[in-house]
């Protein structure tokens, strides 16, 4: 059987029993940090309605996410029973791709492979005693939920990690239309969603796409916010009412923002047991540093990393930089450990200016301080989302994926941000001097600055979006009051 615990909260829930509830949610999430992350963050979500949620996934990737998870999700009471199923280990290969995390196929493939029995043994369990049961999962997990609908009392829906413009740009490749948004994007310029991918990532698409074919849905979640992304939600919801006319769609995002962080106050966004980077921020001026981070599935080469190390030194910018290593299989493995190499003598060079974090970095809570003024970002949804709703833009640099069009959307569409390196010239090293240009463009110039008044004056509004009375609380509300129904 598999270990089943709850998550640790002041109140602990022990005498929580899916058995006396007439409505339970089983959340799935697919086994990224992102994903994981903002679906542990709607479970928070759901169980502050008072609904029993079970959160399912690895062993490996259960304990990933709730050690990643920021320090308000982990102080709130909540009624989320994690699930977590073992599953074989497979080590990391070395050195690790520089398009898309090759390294960690194997731990999403036998996440997928592996899970499918004891979710289906769970979800059997909980029909038996649940008046309706509520699967919500990633689209990337529709094999492992495959079973669900063959139970009477099951309703599965689709949770989308990826900007709403992604699945347009993708509808776009497919249908071969032409994107366009207040008449001046070029559809050129906007990358190919099936060249982001590699060719293993693309088939691993594939074999969940069979899936999704087959497999009716009641309906789709995005973590997105209809304030800026309404033309391309309804575009997405007309060409599935093609097939199915019945199919719902709620926009719910942002989601971070609904939890906690609505407001920045002042500098000090939690001050219990804070990372030794937030105390830096402390002591800088207002919208003075530069934060950079390019996420858990990226890996940036030596050479590279020299010339951003260069490019930031010669700007002259303040700067809280996350050099890590991309996630491996097993993220607690503490075996062969590559350490991204930086420029002899950088950091006693630029301590008076900038600080250099190793491990992992409360992402959140960067973002909300004050200080704080730019970021920049490999552009996957969970930061960008992060990133506009406290109103800090962003240099766009993306590496795979949905990103390419992320950085579209945010740099052409929003206009928010500053592309560090059109996609086209993915595979080029990007130089000193680029980099340098870039970092004073959005950091020290006129043009920043109003990038900076119109970031914050967006964040804004989206927080104001899941308020209540707000566009995405209503669509939550609504939401809510389906699978309740």
């Amino acid at each position: 059987m598999a270990n089943q615990s709850q998550e640790s909260v002041p109140e602990r829930q022990s005498s929580f029993s899916s058995s006396s509830a007439s409505v339970v949610v089983v959340v799935v999430p697919f086994p990224a940090q992102s994903h994981l992350n903002q679906l542990l963050q709607l479970s928070h979500i759901i169980s502050s309605r008072k609904i029993p949620v079970h959160y399912v996934g690895s062993t490996l990737h259960i304990s990933q996410v709730k050690s990643r998870a920021n320090q308000a999700l982990n102080g709130t009471k909540t009624l989320i029973q994690f699930h977590d199923f073992p599953i074989p280990h497979f080590p990391s290969p070395l050195p690790y791709d520089t398009k898309f995390v090759s390294h960690l196929m194997p731990s999403f493939e036998a996440s997928v492979k592996y899970l499918r029995e004891p979710f289906a043994n769970l979800l059997t369990l909980l029909s038996k005693t649940a008046t309706r049961v509520v699967i919500i999962h990633d689209p990337l997990m529709t094999s492992v939920v495959q079973d669900s609908s063959t139970l009477p009392n099951t309703e599965s829906y689709r949770f989308h990690c990826a900007s709403s413009f992604y699945y347009f740009a993708s509808l776009r490749d497919t249908l071969g239309i032409q994107i366009r948004h207040d008449g001046d994007n070029d559809p050129k310029n906007i990358p190919s969603c099936e060249k982001s991918l590699t060719p293993e990532f693309g088939a691993f698409i594939g074999y969940q796409v069979q899936f999704m074919k087959k497999m009716k849905t009641s309906g789709h979640l995005y973590n997105a916010c209809r304030l800026i992304e309404s033309d391309f939600l309804d575009f997405i919801l007309e060409k599935a009412r093609e097939s199915d006319e019945d199919v719902k769609l709620w926009a719910i995002g942002p989601l971070e923002t609904v939890t906690s962080f609505k407001n920045r106050w002042g500098n000090r966004v939690d001050s219990q047991g804070q990372h030794k980077c937030l105390e830096w921020l402390d002591k800088q001026e207002r919208n003075s540093v530069l934060y950079i981070s390019f996420g858990t599935t990226t890996f940036m080469k030596d050479e590279q990393i020299r010339e951003l190390a260069i490019g930031l030194e010669k700007s002259g910018v303040k700067f809280l930089w996350v050099l890590r290593d991309a996630d491996k299989g097993n993220v607690f493995d503490e075996g062969e450990v590559r350490r991204p190499q930086l420029p002899q003598g950088f950091e006693e060079r630029v301590k008076e200016k900038g600080i250099v974090v190793r491990d992992w970095a409360p992402q959140l809570e960067i973002l909300g301080h004050s200080s704080t003024g730019g970021f920049m970002s490999h552009c996957g949804w969970n930061s960008c989302v992060e990133s506009i709703s406290l109103g800090v833009p962003i240099a766009a640099w993306p590496m795979h994926s949905d990103q390419p069009m992320n950085a579209v959307f945010i740099t052409n569409v929003l206009k928010v941000g500053v592309l560090v390196r059109e996609w086209a010239k993915k595979d080029e090293l990007v130089s000193s001097s680029v980099i340098e240009k870039v970092v004073k463009r959005l950091m020290k110039s006129e043009e920043g600055d109003e990038m900076r008044k119109m970031a914050e004056e967006l964040g804004n509004e989206l927080r104001k979006a899941t308020d209540e009375g707000g566009v995405s609380r209503m669509e939550l509300d609504s939401f809510i009051a389906h699978i309740t129904r």
